[in-house]
């Protein structure tokens, strides 16, 4: 099953910056499709593989900051190739 997840991770504390840039170039490393806007980082492939991935990488970077939250979204399709029609 293909899913596309969108996640904003917000380190509620000063000097997020290295936290968060760690994070994504972790993501983009995973040989999955990921991109990035201002807002947010989106992830898409297989339910398993992108799980796995994040179980993983969220752990890693609650480690990284002191206090931080999440934000996910999880839809069930590859929406990859969205463009919008308007």
């Amino acid at each position: 099953m293909k899913i596309s997840v969108e996640l904003t991770l917000t380190p509620l504390q000063d000097e997020y910056e290295d936290a968060i840039v760690h994070f994504i170039k972790k993501l983009r490393a995973s040989g999955l499709t990921v991109l990035e806007n201002p807002l947010s980082t989106q992830v898409y492939g297989d339910y398993d593989k992108v799980m796995a991935l994040l179980t993983t990488e969220i752990k890693e970077a609650f480690e990284l900051v002191e206090r931080g939250l999440l934000y996910m979204k999880i839809v069930k399709s590859d929406r990859s190739d969205y463009e919008p029609h308007f």
